[in-house]
């Protein structure tokens, strides 16, 4: 089925970033501290279907935006406040900085033109690590999310996005949480109703044929999208 204008005109290219979401070694890759999680998003075709969001962004000059959570190896600044902190220290893979557990996953890429961002603290990719400055200083107005987790941090997005006053847009199959049928049921009764609900060929379509720094228009409403 082919896009609406209407989403078209909402990711139109001058106003609208990408935000890949922990698309980074230790939380998705081969190698992951997380594997249920990391093959779901491989099994899936989540991660290659990113990528391909990734590089058709690029292509339309949507901004792309990594965000990466990270700690210090002495755990300095870090939450130690939820019983999911507390876990993350005891797991055998840590996203320490400066390790390849806090890179990119392959087959997303990351381009000259790509910012990366880099929490040591909290749940959001945006609450505290500067990412909302960045998106005003680039007049992006609508964010488009994809990557991990449905269960935390992608919703954790959603939400600071709405608040700070974006658009959000999520790509539904190019997100995982687990298990695959909570990711399902967080989009149609919680993501729905305060973001765009789009699929990765509806956005890659979006971008395929807008000219490189188009300008957007009026955007529609968010809404519960059918299971």
């Amino acid at each position: 089925m082919p896009p609406s204008d209407a989403l078209a005109r909402r990711i139109a290219p001058a106003t609208t970033a990408l935000l890949t979401v922990e698309c980074q070694r230790g939380v998705v890759g081969e190698g992951s501290a997380l594997p249920e999680l990391a093959a779901l998003v491989r099994e899936t075709g989540v991660l290659e279907r990113i990528a391909d969001l990734v590089e058709s962004a690029r292509a339309a000059g949507v901004q792309v935006v990594h965000a990466v959570a990270e700690r210090r190896p002495d755990g300095r600044g870090a939450n130690r406040n939820a019983p999911l902190f507390r876990a993350v220290e005891r797991l055998p893979v840590r996203q320490l900085a400066g390790t390849d557990a806090v890179r990119i996953a392959p087959p997303v890429t990351v381009g000259d033109g790509d910012l990366v961002t880099r929490r040591l603290h909290g749940l959001s990719p945006l609450a505290g690590t500067g990412v909302d400055a960045l998106l005003r200083n680039l007049g992006r107005r609508t964010v488009v999310v994809v990557g991990v987790s449905a269960n935390v941090a992608v919703p954790n997005a959603v939400f600071d996005l709405v608040n700070l006053g974006y658009t959000a847009v999520v790509v539904e199959d190019a997100i995982a949480g687990v298990p695959a049928v909570y990711t399902r049921a967080m989009v149609r009764y919680t993501l729905g109703l305060v973001a765009t609900v789009a699929s990765t060929a509806e956005v890659r379509e979006c971008w395929r044929g807008a000219p490189e720094g188009g300008q957007g228009g009026s955007p529609r409403p968010g809404g519960l999208r059918p299971a």
